[in-house]
C-alpha cells in the first residue's frame, strides 16, 4: 500500500472513531465492561450503556448510562436516536427462567433491531454464541453448519440470529459473532468454580479422561473482533463469524495450567463419563447444581470452531491461547477476590452458587 494512502486511512479511522456514537446493550455485564475499556482505548468518546443493572466500573465517568430494559420499546426508540453503531450484548443466560430467556433474547433483540433500523443506525453487531451448534458430531465447526439448540437459551439465540438475518435483507449492515466461551478480567460465572478450588488448594474434576480439545476465547480478542466488524468495509463485516482462540489444547492440559499457577501441586482428576453425567443430570433436575445441560453434556467432548473466515475476511488474529486466557482471568480473580466475596448470582460477572458442588469440594 502507498504510504500516503496508508496514513490517510489511519487519519480517517482516527477521525471516525472520535466522532462515532456507540450504544452497547448489556453494557454493565462482563463483556460490556471490557468492551467499554477497549473502545475508550481506541479513541471512541461517545458511548451509551443500556442495562437493567448499574454500570459499576472505573470507566463510568467516560460513558452515558441509561438504566432500561431492551424489552421496553419506548426506551429503545429513544436510546437508538443519533447512534452510529449498536453492539447488542444483552442476554438472559441459561440459568434464567424460560420466560425471561425468550422475552429478552428474542423480543428484546427484535426491539433493538427495529429501533436501530427506524433511526438509521449505520451498523448493528449481534453477540450470539457457538452454543447455537448444539452438541455437534464433527469439528471444527463452520458458520455454515446446522444450528441445533439444546436448551431454551440456545434456541433463543438461533431465533435472534434469524431476526438479524431479516434486517440484513432490509439493507442494514448486521454482523453476527458466535464466540466460544470467553474469559478474562471481570469473568466469574461457571469459571469461578475452577478458580475458587484452585485458590483453596483443591484438585478439580473433569468428566472423562480430559483428552478432548475445548476451545475458549479471551474477552480482549472478542473486543478486537467486534472492533473489526465496526470498522471493516460493510461488504465484509455484514456476515456471520465464529470467534475463538487460535491456540488451545485439551481440557486436562489447559485447566491444569490454572492449578499449576495456584502453586499447590494439585491435579486434574478424571471421572468416568457415563456415571458422572447421570449424577449431573439428576442434580440439574433437582436444581441443586449450577451446571446446566449444555455445559455438562459438552465438557467431555471436543468443542472447537474454525476461525478461518474471521481471519481472512476481517483480519482477526487472536492474541491469547486458552492457557494464557485462563491464567490471566485467574490472576484477576485473585487480585479482586475481596470485591465479590460473598456475592452470588446467575450472570457471568458474579460467582455462581455452587450448591451441592460445594459439598463435593471437600473430597478434592
Amino acid at each position: 500500500m502507498d504510504k500516503r494512502l496508508h496514513l490517510g486511512n489511519l487519519f480517517w479511522l482516527t477521525k471516525k472513531m472520535a466522532e462515532l456514537k456507540v450504544l452497547i446493550s448489556g453494557g454493565s455485564g462482563f463483556l460490556g465492561i471490557n468492551l467499554v475499556r477497549y473502545l475508550v482505548s481506541k479513541g471512541i468518546q461517545d458511548i451509551i450503556v443500556l442495562d437493567i443493572a448499574d454500570f459499576d466500573s472505573a470507566e463510568k465517568e467516560k460513558i452515558s448510562f441509561v438504566k432500561g430494559d431492551i424489552r421496553d420499546k419506548a426506551v429503545i426508540a429513544q436510546v437508538t436516536m443519533g447512534v452510529d453503531l449498536v453492539i447488542h450484548a444483552a442476554a438472559a443466560l441459561p440459568l434464567y427462567k424460560k420466560k425471561e430467556i425468550y422475552s429478552t433474547n428474542v423480543e428484546g433483540t427484535k426491539n433493538l433491531l427495529e429501533g436501530a433500523f427506524r433511526n438509521g443506525v449505520d451498523r448493528f453487531i449481534h453477540i450470539s454464541s457457538t452454543a447455537v451448534y448444539g452438541i455437534p458430531e464433527h469439528h471444527p465447526l463452520y458458520e455454515t453448519d446446522k444450528l441445533s439448540g439444546v436448551g431454551d437459551y440456545e434456541k433463543s439465540k438461533i431465533m435472534a440470529e434469524a431476526l438479524c438475518e431479516n434486517y440484513r435483507k432490509k439493507g442494514m449492515c448486521v454482523s453476527i459473532l458466535r464466540p466460544k466461551s470467553f474469559i478474562g478480567p471481570e469473568r466469574l460465572g461457571v469459571f469461578s468454580l475452577l478458580y475458587e478450588w484452585a485458590k483453596d488448594g483443591r484438585g478439580f474434576p473433569v468428566i472423562g479422561n480430559g483428552s478432548n480439545r475445548y476451545q475458549l476465547l479471551d474477552v480482549e480478542d472478542l473486543c478486537e473482533a467486534i472492533f473489526l466488524c465496526a470498522t471493516k468495509d460493510k461488504r465484509l463485516a455484514g456476515d456471520i463469524f465464529n470467534i475463538g482462540a487460535g491456540e488451545f489444547g485439551t481440557i486436562r492440559e489447559d485447566w491444569q495450567a490454572v492449578l499449576d499457577a495456584a502453586g499447590h501441586g494439585k491435579k486434574i482428576i478424571s471421572f468416568p463419563a457415563a456415571p458422572s453425567l447421570i449424577v449431573l443430570r439428576i442434580f440439574d433436575f433437582l436444581r441443586i447444581s449450577p451446571l446446566y445441560k449444555w455445559i455438562y453434556e459438552t465438557v467431555n467432548k471436543d468443542s472447537f470452531v474454525s476461525i478461518e473466515k474471521a481471519e481472512t475476511q476481517l483480519g482477526f488474529s487472536p492474541r491469547y491461547s486458552n492457557k494464557q486466557a485462563l491464567i490471566r482471568n485467574y490472576r484477576w480473580y485473585l487480585e479482586n477476590f475481596n470485591r465479590f466475596n460473598g456475592k452470588l448470582g446467575i450472570s457471568h460477572n458474579v460467582p455462581w452458587n455452587q450448591s451441592v458442588l460445594k459439598v463435593l469440594k471437600v473430597f478434592f
